[in-house]
């Protein structure tokens, strides 16, 4: 990212920018380019670019050549462009890589700087606790140094993020101290002193309940890439971007799916954009050589001229700003809405059930479906909406929906209501506490005041609060954490009014799994809380 470019500098840039598309090697008019001499059928991740494009480096996990050979998680290598062709690719030896994983988070704007994931020790190691700077030396790199950032924890399995060529602010994915969910994105900023400050969580209106990873910022820090499977997009993991809205760090636009040019079936890391080439490298498992493949994107040649055309018809004082991220389509004013409908049915029964819909976000939009159980209705598609479904007679539901990226035109929802009756059972789905502790998100409280107003709607209901997590690490320690949950929670109700007589509860640790624990997405459905009405 460049900035502002006055006309004459707009023209000039997307010149260079054909001629260097046209140059760089294994490039076709496609917009998505696969690197042969590069991938495997291993796995090729977190791919980086010298300023000069002569040198790539990447980590490519389980090779042989590894430190850890097979079972290594990833260890650096690095392929150079000699002539027109990238060569074969290079083991980086033991003074950046090591038995754990090993990635390059960025190098400085002169390339003499190395910026490495992690903190390597004197016995080799390396943790996933911040990053380290390896410094050019001949014709090699120095040992790693440490940088402290005060307060920096992951707890997660998985490390990703971007040291700007500035060297002044990181940008990493883990699982720290106010995570909403698993990995979320956080940053931290040196002053001008040279301290680093806390990680600070980039807020929800980028991180999710679920994982955002592999984030890289553009070179002015104004814009933000990343991946996440906690939106509507094509596939598992898909590539967003978003705008950085002031100096906060906390406030940004609603981030946009980067479409069908880069995004696919298949699983889209590391988008990391080259603006002054017009390309972007990132990685995909759709149709590679073996699990991830580092691919290369570029706006197809219909999208420059087009902009190349705009750009002549401007007047000679108009700034305009660039950004490398084109839409294959404009937002029409039908896109930015989207059509809701459904049905509401008895559970057991499968009747329809006449139920207030109600849409919560910065504005309510609510409609009434009728006996027919049917409801529609037609709601913007530029934000995240609290769903309650509630009728007379019946446990309410209680949804949250993200439609922020203009991806859909009519989405259907049909809910199955309980009637109140005892042995009836909730999943309180959007109740969800920091990691390993009984702290509530905020996200919680929606979904917990719907609660308040049944029981308060339904005065002879009592009901028993269950307590549930996974089953990774010590099972007494699961159980404990699961009664301060179940207390949590109750605490809140009576907090809003509702007699303590009325509810007990329970932890049961992980021994009652309605899911896989071999993964994380299927472990997130067994930490839960759920309520069962035992007094009706």
């Amino acid at each position: 990212m460049k900035g502002f470019f006055n006309f004459a500098g707009m023209r000039y840039y997307f010149l260079i920018c054909c001629l260097l598309i046209c140059s760089m090697s294994g490039m076709s008019q496609a917009g998505q380019i696969s690197f042969k001499s590069l991938n495997s059928e291993l796995d090729e991740q977190s791919p980086v670019m010298s300023s000069d494009g002569k040198t790539m480096y990447f980590t490519v996990a389980s090779h042989p050549q590894n430190i850890g050979g097979r079972r290594d998680k990833g260890d650096i290598w690095q392929s150079v462009l000699i002539g027109n062709e990238w060569s074969a690719p290079i083991h980086m030896g033991s003074v950046l890589n090591n038995r754990e994983y090993n990635a390059v988070a960025g190098l400085s704007a002169d390339g003499n700087e190395l910026y490495l994931l992690g903190h390597y020790n004197e016995n080799g190691d390396v943790k996933t606790q911040g990053f380290s700077v390896s410094r050019k030396k001949g014709t090699g790199w120095s040992t790693p140094q440490n940088v402290s950032i005060p307060y920096f924890l992951n707890r997660g399995s998985t490390f990703s993020g971007h040291v700007t060529a500035a060297g002044n602010v990181f940008v990493y994915s883990g699982e720290g101290y106010t995570s909403l969910g698993v990995e979320d994105i956080y940053v931290s900023v040196k002053n001008a002193s040279g301290n680093w400050s806390e990680p600070k969580n980039l807020g929800r209106n980028i991180n999710t309940s679920f994982q955002e990873m592999c984030p890289w910022l553009s070179e002015d820090t104004h814009f933000l890439y990343f991946a996440s499977n906690g939106r509507q997009g094509y596939g598992s993991f898909d590539i967003y971007y978003s705008e950085r809205l002031d100096d906060t760090w906390a406030k940004w636009s609603a981030p946009v799916n980067m479409g069908a040019g880069v995004n696919s079936e298949g699983r889209e890391l590391y988008y990391i954009p080259y603006p002054d080439a017009g390309v972007a490298l990132f990685t995909s498992t759709q149709n590679s050589d073996g699990y991830g493949d580092v691919k290369l994107y570029r706006p197809p040649k219909e999208v420059l001229d087009s902009l190349m055309k705009k750009a002549e018809e401007m007047p000679p004082d108009t700034v305009v700003k660039l950004v490398e991220i084109v839409r294959e389509k404009p937002i029409t004013a039908p896109e930015k809405f989207v059509k809701i409908w459904g049905k509401i049915t008895d559970t057991g029964t499968g009747n329809p059930i006449a139920a207030k819909v109600n849409f919560h976000s910065d504005s309510n939009f609510q409609i009434t479906a009728g006996p027919d159980g049917v409801y529609s209705i037609n709601v913007p598609s530029v934000d995240e909406y609290s769903i309650k479904v509630e009728s007379p007679g019946f446990v309410g539901s209680f949804e949250k929906l993200d439609i922020r990226t203009f991806e859909m035109r009519e989405l259907e929802m049909n809910f199955k209501l309980q009637p109140v009756a005892v042995g009836a059972t909730v999943n309180l789905k959007s109740v969800l506490f920091q990691q390993s502790t009984a702290n509530l998100l905020d996200e919680s409280y929606d979904e917990l005041d719907m609660v308040v107003d049944f029981l308060k709607s339904n005065p002879n209901v009592e009901i028993e609060l269950a307590g549930h997590t996974d089953n990774r690490g010590l099972q007494v320690h699961n159980m404990r954490l699961s009664r301060e949950r179940v207390e949590t929670v109750k605490s809140y109700l009576v907090e809003k009014g509702i007699d303590d007589k009325r509810i007990t509860g329970k932890g049961y640790g992980g021994i009652k799994p309605i899911a896989d624990n071999d993964a994380e997405v299927t472990r997130r459905l067994n930490r839960r809380v759920e309520f069962t009405i035992v007094k009706n």
